[in-house]
This record gives C-alpha cells, sequence and structure tokens, in this order.
C-alpha cells in the first residue's frame, strides 16, 4: 500500500457488529404458533396508533424459535409502511437469527391480507432462503383480532 492508500483508510468509518443478551437463553419466549407470535407482537404495540397508523415490525428468532428479539422497521401512514428488505434482514444477521415473522397492522380494521402483502411475503420468503433464514408467518393485526399468513395458507 502506498502513503495515501493508507491515509484514505484512516478516513473510513469503523463498523462494529455487536449483540448483547440481558437474560438467559432458556429464559427467552418461546413461539410455537402464530397465537404466541401475536402476545408477543401486541406487547411491544403502542395500542393507541393501531388503529391510527400503519407499522411493520419483525420478530426475530433462534433455532429452538425463542425471541431473541422484536424490531419496528417502520411506520407509515394510514394505508402503508415501508417494509425495506434490506432493514429486515440486516437486524436478522446481526442478531444470527433462525428465522423471522413479519407482521404489520391494518388501521382500516380489515384482516385481509392484500396483494401487496402476498407480494412482499413471497419476495421475503425468497429472499431469507437465499440467507438461511426462514420466513415462518406474517401477521396482520387489528385493535381486535390478527390473521396468520402461514395458518391461512397464504405463503
Amino acid at each position: 500500500m502506498n502513503p495515501s492508500q493508507i491515509n484514505q483508510l484512516s478516513n473510513v468509518a469503523e463498523l462494529k457488529i455487536t449483540y448483547s443478551r440481558k437474560i438467559k437463553a432458556s429464559e427467552l419466549p418461546t413461539v410455537k404458533s402464530s397465537y404466541d407470535a401475536e402476545e408477543i407482537l401486541r406487547e411491544s404495540w403502542d395500542v393507541d396508533t393501531i388503529e391510527l397508523v400503519e407499522t411493520f415490525k419483525c420478530i426475530y428468532l433462534n433455532r429452538a424459535n425463542r425471541v431473541i428479539g422484536v424490531v419496528t422497521i417502520s411506520t407509515g401512514g394510514l394505508t402503508a409502511a415501508l417494509a425495506d428488505p434490506a432493514r429486515i434482514f440486516s437486524a436478522a444477521i446481526l442478531a444470527s437469527a433462525s428465522s423471522i415473522i413479519l407482521a404489520h397492522n391494518h388501521p382500516s380494521g380489515s384482516l385481509k391480507p392484500s396483494e401487496a402483502d402476498r407480494k412482499l411475503t413471497k419476495n421475503i420468503k425468497d429472499g431469507g432462503k437465499l440467507l438461511g433464514i426462514a420466513l415462518l408467518d406474517h401477521l396482520i393485526l387489528t385493535s381486535e383480532s390478527y390473521y396468520s399468513m402461514a395458518d391461512g395458507c397464504d405463503m
């Protein structure tokens, strides 16, 4: 390397990848069904906004289906929230997640998946296959109920 290349490298930001868990893996909640996922999501959801704005979240799980974490991917408007695959998978990789569960709410109160919901689910499922990260489900929540795309055979 010549001296100018060394100087250029000193101007590059250093990235650090860290993961810190505050409890033992055996104490993490386990997801065995869509109902379990829905309960975990409701604990992390702002109940005051579930009927006002669409929010997109992701549950990250280890190989034993224990919850590593829940991340809010985006908050949008009345009819949409951006579900950026790069953000979904970057968090999965950083957390060493083996699988993920997608979730978003429908402020309208409708539990029916839209064509955009189905397309996103397929794209994330296909992307996850390339990365070795399984998509287990995609839940749609309302203030009163939820719909599981895996249970409803929409995946």
